[in-house]
């Protein structure tokens, strides 16, 4: 396919589609569609166009077949009905992330291809039908079921936050997706009540150090498991009222001993196959094993079903990003009246805990140190100036 490039008088090739598709545009600011191929939702007036057809472009990271990260130019998005256009300041990085650019975990339907579930920045455009207060210029934050890692992201405004006036956009970008993760896990699913023993596997993580914030908020008593001296020592100054390392100890033993016998009331577990057995000596009787992420394998040999039977044990499993926008809205409504106060009015007050900063364009080496596990707290990705 060709396009006229305005710019320049001259034809370019381009490969790759609109709208959902992908782009690789070498250094465009703007290019011409054809009536036939412009999107029916543009606007005629919108902020971000220069003149009718013509739309401009943004940065983002894509991957390429290889599953390789490079920064290239693509169309910018609009804000469509009941959306926000967010001018990206930052997102962070989830193991959602590793696991989508190799292929293994495809965002939902509709959603975009680019890796991101989170970001920070300010609203640079209003859609159409929009209900909500939102001023231009105003700094947010949202839960995203991609995009993250581009310049501009489009959000349905349900899953827009305002940043707590304390937070810095690159703290900001650090919030959503690990805080909304670990608060749905404790509130909407194991629903934790006050003294009970909750056990955190990877307390050193982003979500593992915002559960160990909102269960001490919860007036719950949070244990923690890490690989390492460091972060169990980090852990254990957020809050975790013990910390056991894995490598070395048997952490079904180390809880059994702090809860004199009991075992813990909840169990919030990314890691899976591996520690099962591990996790069901360590759950007391009529305890929440909340399932998350299978960081240590997907299968599970032996006698499971009867020890966790045995236990009257509840098994309960749970995702985010797959799920509806109603659920989605639910849990940021909730987030924003019951947490969000709690980042400038507690003492102390709640924060998100972030490792390192990188520049966009040092996207491979960000990744690279997640998958070493070399993080503690988030590791954020800087996109655009804060």
């Amino acid at each position: 396919m060709w396009f006229y490039y305005a710019n320049k008088g001259i034809f370019y090739d381009y490969h790759g589609v609109l709208g959902g598709r992908y782009y690789c545009i070498i250094s465009s600011v703007s290019f011409l569609l054809s009536s036939r191929e412009r999107p029916a939702s543009s606007k005629q007036h919108s902020q971000h166009q220069n003149l009718e057809g013509f739309i401009e472009s943004m940065r983002a990271v894509c991957v390429d077949e290889s599953g390789k990260l490079d920064v290239r130019h693509i169309p910018r998005p609009e804000a469509k009905d009941g959306q926000l256009l967010i001018r990206v300041a930052a997102t962070a990085l989830n193991r959602a992330d590793l696991l989508q650019k190799r292929g293994l975990y495809p965002p939902p339907p509709g959603e975009s291809e680019i890796l991101g579930l989170e970001a920070s920045g300010v609203i640079a455009d209003i859609g159409p039908g929009v209900k909500g207060r939102w001023i231009l210029g105003s700094e947010v934050m949202a839960l995203l079921g991609g995009g993250g890692y581009a310049e501009y992201v489009a959000v349905p405004e349900e899953l827009v936050m305002p940043v707590p006036s304390p937070l810095t956009l690159y703290q900001a970008a650090a919030l959503p997706e690990a805080w909304l993760t670990a608060y749905q896990l404790l509130h909407f699913i194991a629903k934790v009540k006050p003294n009970e023993t909750v056990l955190i596997h990877a307390g050193a993580s982003g979500i593992g150090t915002a559960a160990i914030q909102l269960v001490r908020l919860s007036r719950a008593i949070p244990v923690v498991t890490a690989g390492s001296a460091e972060k169990l020592k980090f852990a254990e100054q957020m809050g975790a009222a013990a910390g056991i390392n894995y490598k070395e100890e048997d952490f079904s033993e180390k809880v059994l001993q702090f809860t004199e016998g009991k075992g813990a009331d909840v169990i919030l577990d990314c890691v899976g196959g591996s520690f099962w057995e591990k996790n069901i000596c360590s759950l007391a009787v009529d305890g929440r094993w909340v399932l998350y992420g299978m960081l240590g394998g997907k299968t599970a040999d032996g006698d499971l079903l009867g020890k966790l039977l045995r236990k009257r044990g509840h098994l309960l499993c749970s995702l985010l990003r797959s799920r509806s926008l109603q659920y989605k809205a639910e849990l940021v409504r909730s987030f924003t009246e019951q947490v969000l106060p709690h980042f400038q009015s507690t003492d102390p007050p709640l924060q998100p805990v972030i490792d390192s900063v990188f520049n966009m364009e040092d996207v491979e080496m960000a990744h690279q140190r997640m998958e070493a596990n070399q993080n503690i707290g988030k590791i954020i990705l800087k996109i655009g100036n804060s």
